[in-house]
């Protein structure tokens, strides 16, 4: 069955012209596809967009697809240069809800006394998040792909490298640039309100 040959096998009967082979790569990856393209547009109908080129690239230049990396990074690849083009073609100010955005950025982050009502806990996670968001889309594009790659996918350095084509050095730094950035957008916003826990996470995630 088709569901149980390897990448490789399936890459070998996409060049021979079987359509099945074909449509078992969209089916295989199209979800994770998908959720990148959503995570660097932030926008459904251009990730859905995105969707698109990307299998198209996929099926115009799979006779050039080599195997000298996994294909899942050869299509993180694709996945990321279409995003990021569509970026650049249009640029929207949307804010995103991104759920377990961060590492350690977890319900713990805004500790509440027992003075504090659930409606206000509530309130604070909502604005912590809508900040987040909204760090993550000030980020430089180059600073963004490698954090979203990183630390919201959860890739590997090796695997980012190999996905954006660049060094496991670049990788780190960018990274390490990008939760820089953000620490400093992010305390802005709740210096005044965060307690010693909540300097520990944010050191704890930072530092990570």
């Amino acid at each position: 069955m088709l569901e149980k040959k390897s990448d490789l096998e399936l890459i070998s009967g996409c060049k021979r012209g079987e359509s099945e082979s074909f449509e078992e790569i969209i089916s295989r990856y199209s979800q994770k596809a998908y959720h990148l393209a959503f995570r660097l547009t932030r926008n459904p109908d251009d990730a859905e967009e995105v969707l698109q080129d990307v299998f198209v690239t996929v099926f115009r230049k799979i006779e050039g697809f080599k195997g000298e990396s996994s294909f899942s990074s050869w299509l993180y690849r694709v996945t990321v240069n279409s995003a990021l083009m569509k970026l650049r073609k249009k640029r929207q100010e949307q804010s995103v809800l991104l759920e377990d955005a961060l590492p350690g950025f977890e319900n713990s982050l805004f500790v509440r006394s027992h003075n504090s009502s659930e409606g206000e806990h509530s309130t604070l996670q909502s604005e912590l998040l809508m900040a987040l968001a909204k760090a993550i889309d000030n980020l430089p594009s180059d600073y963004r792909s490698v954090f979203i790659l990183r630390d919201i996918d959860g890739l590997s350095s090796r695997e980012v490298g190999r996905a954006l084509n660049i060094s496991i050095p670049a990788v780190k730094s960018r990274l390490h640039r990008s939760r820089l950035l953000l620490r400093r957008q992010l305390s802005n916003f709740y210096k005044d309100i965060r307690t010693p826990e909540d300097n520990e996470v944010e050191r704890r995630v930072v530092n990570s």
